[in-house]
C-alpha cells in the first residue's frame, strides 16, 4: 500500500496505478512526473532515455508556465538540456545520470560511479538479444552477474527499482538524482529569470559541464549557480530538519556567497541544515574550476543508503527543496 504524506496535501491510494491514473489533483500529477522519473533508466553516457523523457514532459507542460523558455537540446550538446527563462544571472544544475555497472567478460562487472557493493542486489538492462534481469554477486574487489546466456559486453546495468512512499519517506534507487531534477522541474513552473540545465557524467567524472558552461556565458551570461542534487544524512545532517546548504565538501565555494546564500534562507522561514564534509563532489566542482568568476553553492535534500537500491529521503525535506529554490530564485 501506498501511504502519502497528508500534511503536504498528499492524498492516500492503495496502489501505484491509482495514483496515476488521477491527474485532477496537482499533487497526483507532481507524483506521477516523480514516479515516471525513477523509471527511467540513465546510468553514465546513456543519458538518452531519460533526456527524451524530459523533452517530452517540456513540450507537454511548458504551455502553462509562467515564461515560456527557449530549449536548446539536440546533438550539438549531446543528451544535455538547456533552458533559458527571462533575463538570466542564476543557473540551476541538474545532473541527469546515475551510478551502475557495465558488463565486461566472463560474467564481470565494471562499477560505473560508485554504486555499493551487495551481493544478491538485483540488477536491469538491455542488449541486443533482449532484456535483462540478474543478480550481482561478489565484492568490491571483483562481482559478476548470474544472467543465465551471458550479456554483451558494455552492457549498461541499472539496479532494479523499487518505490516505496508512507507518511514520512519516499525510498527507492536513484533518488539521486531524480529528486534533483524534479526539483528543477517543478521550479520550471514559476521561474521567470534563469537558466535550468540538465547535465551528464556527473556520477563518473563529469565532462558535459565545460561545454554548458562555456555556451551559458557566450549566450547568456551567469553570476550564481546552484547545484539541485542529493546529499547524504550524517551524525549532523538529519531527516525531516530541511535541505542542506553545503558549506563544503571536497571543494569549497566562496565564502561571501555562501553567507549571502544563507541569510536569504533565513530570510525564507524555511528549514534548512548545513552541511560540513570532507569527501564528495557535484557539478560544482566543475562550475569551481571553469575560467569563469561564477559563485556556486549546492543545495538538496539529504538521504540515507547512498548509491544503493534503497536510497530514503523525508518528504518534508523535499517538499522544502523545491520552494526553497523557488525562493531564492526569485531573490536572486
Amino acid at each position: 500500500m501506498i501511504y502519502l504524506n497528508r500534511n503536504l496535501g498528499f492524498k492516500i491510494y492503495k496502489n501505484f496505478s491509482m495514483l496515476i491514473s488521477n491527474e485532477s489533483n496537482t499533487f497526483n500529477a507532481k507524483m506521477k512526473l516523480l514516479f515516471e522519473l525513477l523509471t527511467k533508466r540513465s546510468v553514465s553516457g546513456d543519458e538518452s532515455e531519460l533526456t527524451l523523457f524530459i523533452l517530452n514532459h517540456i513540450k507537454e507542460r511548458s504551455q502553462g508556465w509562467k515564461v515560456q523558455p527557449e530549449l536548446f537540446a539536440g546533438e550539438k550538446f549531446h543528451d544535455c538540456i538547456l533552458l533559458k527563462f527571462g533575463d538570466p544571472k542564476t543557473a540551476v544544475f541538474a545532473h541527469l545520470d546515475t551510478v551502475g555497472f557495465m558488463t565486461r567478460y566472463q560474467n564481470q562487472l565494471i562499477s560505473v560511479g560508485g554504486p555499493e557493493i551487495i551481493s544478491g542486489t538485483r540488477l536491469v538492462g538491455k542488449d541486443s538479444k533482449g532484456e535483462i534481469e540478474c543478480k550481482l554477486f561478489g565484492d568490491d574487489d571483483s562481482c559478476f552477474h548470474d544472467f543465465p546466456r551471458g550479456i554483451e559486453p558494455g552492457t549498461r546495468l541499472s539496479f532494479q527499482q523499487n518505490i516505496r512512499l508512507d507518511e514520512q519517506y519516499i525510498q527507492a534507487a536513484y533518488l539521486d538524482n531524480r529528486l534533483g531534477i524534479y526539483n528543477a522541474l517543478e521550479l520550471c513552473e514559476t521561474l521567470e529569470n534563469g537558466w535550468v540545465v540538465f547535465s551528464t557524467y556527473e556520477e563518473h567524472g563529469g565532462g558535459s559541464m565545460p561545454f554548458l558552461l562555456k555556451f551559458i556565458q557566450e549566450n547568456s551570461p551567469i553570476r550564481y549557480a546552484l547545484i539541485s542534487d542529493i546529499t547524504w544524512i550524517t551524525e549532523g545532517i538529519h531527516h525531516h530538519n530541511g535541505v542542506v546548504i553545503s558549506i563544503r565538501d571536497k571543494f569549497i565555494p566562496r565564502k561571501t556567497f555562501l553567507d549571502k546564500i544563507i541569510r536569504l534562507a533565513e530570510k525564507s522561514g524555511l528549514p534548512f541544515q548545513l552541511e560540513v564534509e570532507a569527501y564528495g563532489g557535484s557539478d560544482g566542482r566543475e562550475v569551481q574550476f571553469s575560467p569563469y568568476a561564477i559563485d556556486w553553492c549546492f543545495i538538496g535534500a539529504a538521504e540515507d543508503h547512498v548509491h544503493t537500491p534503497d536510497e530514503k529521503v523525508s518528504l518534508i525535506d523535499l517538499d522544502v527543496m523545491v520552494k526553497m529554490y523557488q525562493f531564492l530564485l526569485k531573490e536572486l
